[in-house]
């Protein structure tokens, strides 16, 4: 997520106790494909709502939501969604360029480990919330471009999602690492699910979430290299 991908704080307490199953990681796949994907779920089933309605709230269903593959005619629209999420911290820090925000994502896109999130919109369809790429790597797993729609945020969207993969890493006994740009909310959602500061410059602040400690199983500490972008 090359330069900084941050994410906006998409969280919120209380959210999702359960989570749907996530694609196994190598084919953990965007957003332009979008409007060809099925509607329904491959079981048959439909997408509970996103909200409860206007009188109960508006907060997000454990069932609303699902990760779709990415595909790399996805690229151009991940890269517009990066530029809106990222685009008030950047220029909190001086860094905000419309053109090297996208070029940045296309750099680094990696459609194989990238997925969309997509959401049951309050009876309108299913609607793009945003996309999540995890990376293997030699030192773990790499959190990239994790970012979610301004309309989508403060839903518990992103802790649901980002503990569904981080329970995946569990189960395979590795790490993940991850960047946040300086003074982002995002940090606070990472911190909350076990993330650590490894390094920080003038932009980014590197951190590592470890591998479970298991017998005989060391736990990974090479520095940070992936970006998490905005979990917004």
């Amino acid at each position: 997520m090359t330069g900084p991908d941050t994410p906006a704080d998409p969280s919120a307490d209380g959210i999702l106790p359960n989570v749907p199953n996530v694609p196994n990681l190598p084919n953990l796949p965007g957003l332009s494909g979008l409007p060809n994907l099925p509607t329904d779920r491959p079981d048959g089933t439909s997408f509970a709502p996103l909200t409860d309605g206007p009188d109960r709230g508006g907060r997000a269903s454990a069932e609303g939501w699902e990760l779709r593959p990415a595909l790399p005619g996805d690229v151009e629209a991940i890269a517009d969604l990066r530029a809106v999420v990222l685009r008030e911290d950047l220029e909190r820090l001086g860094r905000y360029d419309e053109h090297r925000v996208r070029q940045r994502l296309r750099d680094g896109y990696h459609p194989q480990y990238t997925s969309l999130l997509l959401v049951d919109d309050g009876g309108a369809g299913r609607g793009r919330a945003g996309c999540v790429t995890l990376r293997p790597a030699e030192d773990g797993l790499h959190l990239e471009h994790f970012y979610l729609a301004p309309r989508y945020q403060g839903l518990g969207l992103g802790s649901a999602v980002l503990r569904s993969l981080l329970a995946r890493a569990d189960a395979e006994g590795v790490p993940v690492r991850l960047s946040v740009l300086q003074g982002s909310a995002a940090r606070r959602l990472y911190e909350r699910h076990g993330f650590v500061p490894d390094s920080e410059d003038a932009v980014e602040v590197f951190m590592h979430r470890p591998a479970p400690v298991c017998a005989g199983a060391p736990v990974a500490t090479a520095p940070v290299t992936g970006h998490a972008g905005p979990a917004g």
